[in-house]
């Protein structure tokens, strides 16, 4: 198994090389909209997954295949196929990689955030990613589908100590899944945490990839029209994380369809869509159209627009 892949683009840390130091998929929660797939062992208990050498040897040689293309990579970043946390090693790893003067980051769903052994080793980093995908109980349950001997309150409480400590950046994200964390009371809780907790970045997002069960839905277009509205009202420290990386879509020659086939999966950020009418010397009239007919949905978003396929439309 390669453990390294990258560097790739990312909106959040530049130029990202990946680290995958947990084998799929060993995790704590067991999310319905995982792009990786079904969790296979549920644990809450830390151990060592691979050596520490082999990894940092394995991070050595890709940033030395890198350097010799001229890529650029600005984040090593933990982020593997099931919970980072889980890894017993992991304040040594961290402790190693910082050895190649490159800035380490980690993303974790926060489930063993409430551990003091964690807390210290996540202090290590740069940058840390938590999980926030809801306040209330029953739909944490039905969203992440945590181990059974996991406290939402515990994990709540974990984050905010962790915060008080940690001296990097620390941004949270939150999914948001039709018909289970998508109403304005969910919204209004999970903002109110964040206000307190006043992260650098909260990023809100939707399932753009196959997610492991095929019922999940990101909210319909009205609703999140709605859900944004009541946070540009609250909060300052949001964006979101709603397409793809970068705009670098290319039309397979029906701009029609290539833009409704793009938009089902996920919205795009007006910059990015309209790069694509560009690329094939297209009419923005053309979208001003599709939106007149309700096959387009334009969202709106402290001052910057998305556009998304009507709801009834998608696929």
């Amino acid at each position: 198994m390669m453990i390294t892949f990258g560097p790739v683009p990312s909106r959040r840390l530049g130029y990202s090389l990946g680290i995958n130091h947990i084998p799929p998929k060993h995790c704590t929660y067991a999310c319905v909209y995982c792009q990786v797939g079904q969790t296979t062992t549920m644990e809450i208990t830390r151990r060592e997954f691979y050596p520490v050498a082999q990894i940092v040897n394995e991070v050595e040689q890709a940033i030395t295949r890198a350097a010799e293309f001229g890529r650029t990579i600005d984040f090593l970043t933990l982020v593997p196929d099931g919970e980072p946390t889980l890894d017993l090693n992991l304040g040594i790893l961290i402790r190693e990689l910082k050895k190649f003067l490159i800035p380490v980051a980690v993303i974790t769903n926060s489930s063993l955030i409430d551990r003091p052994d964690v807390q210290d080793e996540l202090m290590l980093a740069d940058w840390v990613s938590v999980k926030v995908d809801t306040l209330e109980e029953n739909s944490w349950r039905k969203i992440n589908r945590p181990h059974h001997s996991l406290s939402l309150i515990a994990i709540l409480n974990g984050i905010l100590s962790f915060r008080q400590k940690f001296t990097g950046e620390l941004v949270t994200e939150t999914m948001l899944v039709s018909g289970i964390n998508d109403n304005e009371n969910t919204i209004r809780m999970l903002t109110g945490f964040l206000t307190e907790l006043q992260p650098f970045k909260s990023y809100l997002s939707i399932p753009t990839r196959p997610p492991v069960e095929s019922w999940v839905r990101p909210p319909d277009a009205e609703t999140l029209q709605l859900l944004l509205e009541v946070i540009e009202r609250r909060c300052t420290f949001f964006d979101l994380l709603f397409e793809s990386e970068g705009d670098d879509f290319v039309s397979t020659g029906n701009l029609v369809e290539d833009i409704l086939g793009i938009t089902a999966v996920h919205p795009l950020r007006e910059s990015a869509l309209r790069k694509l009418v560009e690329e094939v010397d297209g009419d923005w009239n053309l979208i001003e159209s599709l939106i007149m007919t309700e096959q387009l949905f334009r969202l709106t978003y402290r001052g910057d627009h998305f556009y998304t396929r009507r709801s009834s439309q998608r696929v």
